[in-house]
């Protein structure tokens, strides 16, 4: 298996969900702005999205999307307990969670990013952000993880998009997240995963 990643981006989650499974696969750093590779291929000839995450398959089959994707890895190693089974109630409320996390959250960092959109603009999506920001940390008071009482891929997909507040000013003012933040990002398997991508020195 390989993982097509970029530092710091949504590719952590698989990254760190990789690691938590203790499954044994490969990594390339993809440059997004000219999206070639470490190795000099075109990541558009492997995934036509031309994004990461972009996971290949033992047997060659490509995916894509970083809730998906960690579904997958959850399911290679059950043993793991990163997930619910398949066709279980508890995996509809777990997939409930990825979804969140994908269209609200990650997505909601998007406008924060643009180049082009002017200051006042983004002061109006980071607000609206943090506003969905506020209501998420009310769900995890008293809880050390997102879904259930153990780590699970909500996690490691929450952990790698809340990172990026740092970015916008950090997590200060919601102090529940910032020590979530805290807490999974001590975790051995998060940790080996940042240094891996060069986001966490030795």
């Amino acid at each position: 298996m390989k993982l097509y990643y970029s530092p710091g981006a949504c590719s952590l989650a698989v990254h760190i969900a990789l690691r938590e499974a203790g499954l044994a696969f490969d990594l390339e750093k993809v440059n997004l702005g000219t999206k070639l590779t470490a190795s000099g291929a075109d990541l558009r000839a492997i995934n036509p999205k031309g994004q990461v995450p972009t996971f290949v398959l033992d047997d060659g089959e490509v995916l894509t999307e970083a809730q998906v994707i960690v579904q997958v890895v959850a399911d290679l190693a059950p043993g793991a307990g990163l997930a619910p089974a398949s066709g279980t109630r508890d995996r509809v409320r777990l997939q409930e969670w990825l979804s969140t996390i994908a269209t609200e959250i990650h997505k909601g960092f998007g406008p924060l990013w643009s180049r082009t959109l002017d200051d006042a603009v983004k002061a109006v999506f980071k607000d609206q952000l943090w506003a969905k920001l506020g209501t998420l940390a009310k769900g995890l008071e008293g809880k050390d993880f997102a879904f259930g009482d153990h780590f699970t891929v909500v996690d490691a997909y929450l952990f790698a998009v809340l990172r990026w507040a740092a970015y916008f000013g950090g997590l200060g003012d919601l102090p529940v997240l910032d020590a979530y933040v805290a807490r999974i990002a001590a975790r051995p398997a998060v940790v080996l995963a940042m240094e891996a991508e060069g986001i966490l020195k030795k």
